[in-house]
């Protein structure tokens, strides 16, 4: 059973019935996290989560069909959550389709978020014709879609949000669905029904000095500079390294779109004027998306592309040195972005 954000909705219902392991790949790493919490609250008896991570179950292929097999300390249900990068999970996932093709026993559900992964990974194939299995593909969200998402988390939460205000949470979210349903959270508690921009205010991250893009900016851009500082800001008002290190996929997915369609010859320009007055591109954002577009072109974007998948891998496996293994990274992504002298 096969998936992607605008159908997920819809097939989400029969897969949390009908399955057992569901994969959710794809560059929008938040709508495919926010797809599997909303997978797990539908199936019928969760029960405990245990969390496991890809580097776990590289280092031990078996670990997770042990696990799937096992029940709780006192006997109750329970659902397994991996977060992976890649096809980390790969070997993990075979050993866990044996062991269920050969009967032996009844697995939980096993729900798998696969950062870098797509629908063509080879984790993917090992699923696409089973019907116990869901791969679920999530690309890069759109304004339009987030803002709609947030319009549907408000009506879901009892409040009432113009057009205008579910737009500027998602622009605030940086398109991420997870940071949108927190503040789509925060309202429906500060508000009884009517949302307006002072309540936003109010209980709202204030982006231009809390958010992520300044920081995404300076190392995308190769602003040396400014780094220091951005870093030192991060650290300063604490923002979660993984959301920081998100907000850079984000931008260098949004770059590679973008770079496929200029082409080599293209005119950056005039394609960010066109994606602009679509409303595809944020009027603010213009003028570092065509600084951007020219400090990363070609192998050098791929390059870009492998060595965030690297970081994300290493940021999951060493929780307690995240912030500092991330700061190395963005440095090192900030210098091979600064103009040549």
């Amino acid at each position: 059973m096969k998936a992607t954000q605008r159908d997920f909705p819809a097939t989400a219902p029969k897969a949390a019935r009908q399955c057992r392991v569901f994969f959710f790949c794809g560059q929008d790493e938040a709508g495919a996290a926010a797809a599997a919490d909303k997978l797990a609250a539908m199936l019928d008896d969760p029960g405990e989560r245990v969390e496991l991570s890809g580097n776990d179950l590289r280092k031990d292929p078996v670990l997770l069909a042990d696990e799937a097999r096992s029940t709780s300390l006192f006997g109750d249900t329970r659902h397994i959550y991996v977060r992976a990068a890649g096809d980390e999970a790969h070997d993990a996932v075979k050993n866990l389709l044996d062991t269920i093709d050969a009967g032996e026993g009844d697995p939980c559900p096993v729900l798998i978020v696969a950062t870098s992964a797509t629908d063509k990974s080879r984790t993917a194939k090992l699923l696409e014709k089973r019907a116990d299995s869901l791969i679920a593909m999530f690309y890069p969200p759109d304004l339009a879609s987030v803002t709609s998402a947030v319009r549907t988390m408000a009506d879901a939460a009892g409040v009432r949000l113009s057009g205008d205000l579910a737009e500027r949470i998602a622009r605030a979210a940086g398109l991420d669905v997870r940071l949108a349903q927190s503040e789509v959270t925060k309202l429906a508690l500060y508000l009884d029904a009517s949302a307006d921009a002072e309540a936003l205010d109010a209980v709202g991250a204030r982006t231009e000095e809390d958010g992520f893009m300044p920081l995404v900016n300076a190392v995308l851009s190769g602003e040396t500079g400014k780094l220091s500082g951005e870093l030192h800001r991060m650290r300063e008002i604490s923002l979660n390294p993984v959301g920081v290190l998100l907000a850079v996929e984000r931008r260098a997915a949004q770059l590679a779109a973008l770079s496929a369609r200029i082409g080599p010859r293209g005119d950056i320009t005039a394609l960010l004027e066109e994606e602009t007055r679509a409303k595809r591109v944020f009027f603010r954002d213009k003028r570092d998306l065509a600084v951007q577009l020219r400090r990363w072109r070609g192998r050098k974007l791929e390059r870009l592309g492998d060595r965030l998948m690297e970081m994300h891998r290493a940021l999951l496996a060493n929780n307690q040195s995240a912030e500092l293994l991330l700061a190395q990274g963005l440095a090192e992504i900030a210098r091979a972005a600064a103009p040549r002298r």
